[in-house]
């Protein structure tokens, strides 16, 4: 279950802070590290500051986008401060977002962090089904990237833990499991598209369709669930089969 926790980072500056996360990844169990577009890596002070982990860093994944790196995740946890203007689920408290990220372990799984300087992008967080914050002095409350890394893969580590049968536990039937990231942009693509066909958006309504997104993310409907909206959108979708072709 563990294995199935990602630790991203994306457009990290300092290769040192590449191996400092690392690091903390592997004391909590992590192993699965992506990072999207790093100024410098591979790196000498990557590996040095890995002291240990640098098997981490050895079998990390370099890739070009955050939605590269999360497509195939049923949960993508951004942290950051909360963006009161993009209204998807936020934990407060670190604790009971991991509770949660526990639960949807059996596939893969994502915690977002953002640049040393200024974090995630407001389209990056659009990537993300959730945001974390994590509590800390109001007077100062900077963490280094590290640092916020071990803090949320502490969470996770103590979350799996807790579990009465942390050693194994049956996984839930695919039907019952959240839809990938892909699936769900597939979803949305398919909703917009039955939007347009219907006049419900005559024009662009980047805010519609962000809040319905929103709306989805609250409800975190199941594969199956997301099956049968599928299902629901083609049955209004116009046909465009031409009347000869049918039999």
């Amino acid at each position: 279950m563990l294995a199935n926790i990602r630790i991203v980072l994306v457009q990290t500056f300092h290769p040192g802070n590449i191996g400092a996360s690392a690091r903390a990844m592997k004391t909590m169990g992590l192993t699965d590290l992506v990072l999207v577009n790093p100024r410098c890596f591979p790196d000498p002070e990557a590996s040095r500051l890995a002291a240990g982990a640098e098997d981490v860093i050895d079998n990390a994944r370099v890739v070009g986008s955050l939605a590269e790196a999360v497509n195939d995740c049923v949960q993508v946890v951004g942290a950051s401060a909360r963006l009161r203007s993009l209204p998807l689920p936020h934990f407060d408290e670190p604790e009971s977002m991991a509770r949660e990220l526990i639960a949807n372990a059996d596939d893969p799984v994502s915690l977002v962090f953002g640049r040393e300087r200024f974090g995630l992008t407001n389209d990056e967080i659009r990537c993300c089904s959730h945001q974390v914050s994590i509590p800390a002095n109001p007077d100062y409350g900077i963490l280094n990237l590290a640092q916020a890394v071990q803090v949320l893969a502490y969470e996770a580590f103590k979350a799996w833990r807790r579990q009465p049968d942390s050693g194994y536990r049956h996984p839930r039937p695919s039907e019952e499991r959240q839809p990938t990231r892909e699936q769900l942009q597939h979803f949305h693509e398919h909703l917009g598209r039955v939007m347009r066909h219907s006049g419900f958006l005559t024009q662009p309504h980047a805010r519609t369709e962000t809040q319905l997104q929103a709306l989805f993310a609250r409800a975190q409907p199941s594969r199956k669930e997301l099956s049968l909206l599928r299902g629901l959108l083609r049955s209004l979708e116009p046909d465009t089969t031409d009347s000869s072709d049918r039999s």
